[in-house]
């Protein structure tokens, strides 16, 4: 079992987690169970795989959850480009996904360690 308050990266996907949520809130009420619940999903899943493979009894175990959430973390990219060609999103993403980059980055040394 590792401490997940000391996990970098964790903190990392909080803060992106809580930065998605405020990026989509002013997403349309007809997008409430389309993108916004897809977007919102994809975020919480990146910090909450991260929790739960932490919270495991192995490395290997830990891996594979660091596996789904970097799954979740392209999910989440995809899905903020396409809200952002679809104009849902007005503001650049330049930041947004250089975060999402350096986790995914995070994430790979990350099982690259612990395999």
């Amino acid at each position: 079992m590792h401490n997940l308050k000391e996990l970098k990266i964790w903190h990392k996907a909080i803060d992106l987690t809580t930065e998605v949520y405020r990026l989509s809130a002013n997403f349309p009420k007809e997008e409430k169970y389309g993108l916004t619940s897809q977007i919102r999903r994809s975020a919480v899943s990146v910090p909450s795989n991260i929790a739960e493979g932490a919270g495991r009894n192995s490395n290997k175990e830990f891996v594979h959850f660091l596996g789904v959430s970097n799954g979740s973390s392209y999910e989440l990219q995809t899905q903020l480009i396409i809200a952002k060609n679809l104009n849902l999103i007005e503001t650049s993403l330049d930041e947004i996904l250089d975060q999402l980059d350096q986790i995914q980055k995070m994430n790979y040394a990350l099982q690259i360690k612990l395999s």
